[in-house]
């Protein structure tokens, strides 16, 4: 764009948003570039678009269409296209193996090498199926993608009146699934519409495409169950009596294992363990919210202590914590602010911020986390893995119009994925967070409820309405997609917490936040928290340093430079 070149920058755009079609920014992009003068309706085009996604992505709109006969042009076209991109695919699969173990490994003999690189080349030849179902920019395949073309085909020939492609169609697609019986019952409609002397026979592309594919399936699984080799088979259709009986068991296993698990957590929910604090209230419980591993607490905290969290707030932003007034990561309309437990122990130890304020901070997310242990996982420890105190401010003028998140739908530790039905637990998402949690401070704006839904980010299944002392807490997994609705009016604040199991992930900062309280805070503040204790934090205590008289610790606080903090897009709700 700054080099005036419009159309290449619309394209990008473009190209960037089908990939990314949640990111709001480039919507908003998009939508600026669609009012301006000079940019035509074909300047929008997909620069990683492969010949077979884009003509059946149209085909698949003509036919919800119910244009039958364009959809049939389309689609015959994205499986003809299809079938020629994987045999490229399968072509690249010859040539040298690397493996990365080969040097721990002991040096095979000639024919063990001549086994295991030929095997190789199968399973790579395997899974150019899925290299073809996946749509650039996504990272999972659509399931039974080339299936999917002759069932869709079958029904728009019918459609238009050809039934002998219609029956051709039906019986590729019976090659993949020969028991399915509403496809069954539309054979013998067609054979009877034909009459019996017409033979119906499977596109001979097809028929060599499973053909081949099931032959190739053979020699992997014997090498799965005799040569020690592992295999994930990329097609839901391949036949049970192909699969060796101990890979059918392992999966029987995982099966059980999977519904224990999810039983055990249900269990785990029921025999919960009292609270550790009095007057603490569950408002709604898993049931109540239609999911797993959530609750909503009430009265974790007092009015009182709501607005002391609410002044460290205003008086961390005055004193530049390094977010003030940054538009939120995550949509253009709302202004972010953030403070770390660190850093309101630093700005406190300067005299920017109440020290019982930053204090109570601690205290506050110690609570919670004690809560929220004896709830989900009584007598296994968790630790922080992060504290923030989060406000995100309405900007006056743009909220008319606005259809964006404050938060996107997300979870915690996977990186999710509504097309593929999947959360995929792998950097850059934090997977090693188990728990986590928000305790909200106020109530007086418009807008920012928690709520959670399906994994297509779509269904809604629970609502969480903000208020004073109230503390959401769920698993941090796939089974709770989670995301914010815009705050169109006023300041939301909340402190967003995430727990691990993990020790080696625990929250240093907040190491090093007691250690400064401990050492730096004036003698009238060290009283009990909110916990009764004088320390706010599960973790080990660092070794102390010597105290500083008061007054080196002001000068050092007066020579300290200020550094703002990276900001942690995720790391917000």
């Amino acid at each position: 764009l700054q080099l005036k070149k419009l159309d290449q920058a619309v394209s990008a755009a473009h190209t960037f948003f089908v990939a990314n079609p949640q990111h709001l920014q480039m919507r908003e992009d998009i939508e600026k570039y669609r009012r301006m003068s000079g940019v035509k309706a074909d300047s929008f085009q997909d620069l990683e678009a492969t010949p077979h996604w884009e003509a059946y992505e149209t085909g698949v709109q003509h036919y919800d269409a119910d244009e039958y006969l364009q959809a049939v042009v389309r689609l015959e076209e994205s499986l003809s296209e299809a079938l020629s991109a994987l045999e490229e695919c399968r072509a690249l699969c010859e040539g040298p193996w690397e493996d990365e173990d080969e040097e721990e490994k002991m040096q095979p003999g000639l024919y063990e090498a001549i086994a295991a690189h030929y095997i190789q080349v199968l399973k790579c030849r395997q899974q150019c199926v899925l290299e073809i179902a996946t749509k650039p920019g996504r990272i999972s395949a659509t399931e039974d993608f080339i299936p999917s073309h002759l069932d869709l085909l079958q029904f728009a020939y019918s459609q238009v009146g050809n039934q002998t492609l219609a029956a051709e169609c039906a019986a590729s697609y019976l090659l993949f699934y020969p028991t399915d019986e509403p496809m069954l019952e539309k054979m013998k409609q067609y054979r009877t519409e034909l009459g019996e002397d017409v033979a119906v026979t499977a596109r001979q592309s097809i028929q060599h495409y499973v053909q081949r594919s099931l032959m190739e399936k053979k020699l992997i699984y014997y090498a799965v169950e005799h040569l020690g080799e592992t295999f994930n088979d990329p097609d839901l259709w391949t036949p049970d009596e192909l699969i060796p009986e101990n890979l059918k068991e392992k999966y029987r296993e995982d099966q059980e294992k999977q519904k224990q698990d999810t039983l055990d957590v249900e269990e785990r929910e029921k025999r919960a363990g009292p609270l550790p604090f009095e007057g603490i209230a569950v408002t709604m419980d898993s049931q109540q919210m239609n999911g797993t591993q959530r609750v909503v607490f009430d009265r974790v905290l007092t009015e009182s202590e709501c607005r002391d969290l609410l002044r460290l707030t205003k008086a961390a932003g005055e004193a530049g914590d390094g977010y003030r007034a940054r538009r939120s990561p995550h949509t253009p309309h709302e202004r972010f602010e953030g403070l770390t437990v660190l850093k309101a122990m630093q700005l406190a130890q300067n005299g920017d911020v109440e020290w019982r304020d930053a204090k109570l901070f601690l205290q506050a997310s110690e609570k919670s986390r004690r809560i929220i242990e004896s709830y989900f996982t009584p007598g296994k420890k968790l630790h922080f893995s992060f504290t923030h105190l989060v406000c995100r401010t309405a900007i006056d003028g743009e909220q008319e119009g606005r259809m964006d998140l404050s938060h996107p739908v997300h979870a915690d530790n996977c990186l999710l994925d509504p097309e593929g039905q999947e959360c995929w637990k792998e950097p850059p998402a934090y997977v090693y967070r188990d728990y986590s949690g928000i305790l909200y401070l106020n109530d007086d704006f418009q807008g920012g409820g928690l709520f959670f839904t399906e994994m297509d980010t779509v269904t809604v299944t629970a609502e969480v309405h903000p208020k004073c002392g109230r503390l959401v807490a769920f698993s941090s997994g796939k089974e709770n997609p989670h995301g914010v609705w815009a705050v169109s009016r006023g300041r939301r604040c909340a402190i967003a917490l995430w727990y691990t199991h993990s020790r080696q992930h625990a929250e240093q900062e907040r190491v090093k936040a007691e250690e400064l309280m401990e050492q730096d805070q004036p003698d009238g503040d060290k009283h009990q928290g909110t916990d009764g204790s004088s320390r706010s934090s599960s973790e080990p205590r660092a070794p102390s340093r010597a105290a500083k008289p008061a007054e080196q610790r002001q000068k050092s606080g007066l020579d300290r430079k200020q550094h703002p903090k990276v900001l942690r897009a995720r790391d917000e709700f």
